[in-house]
């Protein structure tokens, strides 16, 4: 996807008019327009604060094929290890959630023990 496509599209599912998102991130409203129908690119600066507005990493904004990953991400290591499932046997698959959800369940029985 182009880059002009990704802002309109981050725009349109933060419900901002071109004019919203330009004075949200402090640029002239025409800016926008320019930026999504690639007649222009923006800055590092402008990029920045795109990123900061959508909450999205940079890499998605500058990369096609890049999945879209918020730009604060408190555990982006663990994610990481969970996308190898995709690379995982169906049988490793089943272990591997039967494990997540058995570490889940041991925490839900401490939280409804204490709360006795």
């Amino acid at each position: 996807m182009h880059f002009g496509n990704k802002i309109k599209e981050l725009r349109k599912e933060k419900n901002l008019s071109q004019d919203e998102l330009a004075e949200l991130i402090d640029i002239d409203g025409r800016q926008i327009s320019r930026y999504e129908n690639d007649k222009m690119n923006p800055s590092m600066e402008v990029l920045i604060k795109l990123a900061k507005a959508f909450n999205i990493s940079l890499d998605y904004l500058l990369f096609d094929d890049i999945p879209k990953l918020p730009l604060k991400q408190k555990y982006i290591n663990i994610i990481q290890k969970l996308e190898a499932i995709e690379n995982m046997t169906e049988s490793d698959q089943q272990a591997f959630i039967a494990f997540l959800d058995s570490i889940a369940a041991k925490y839900k029985l401490k939280e409804l023990a204490g709360s006795i």
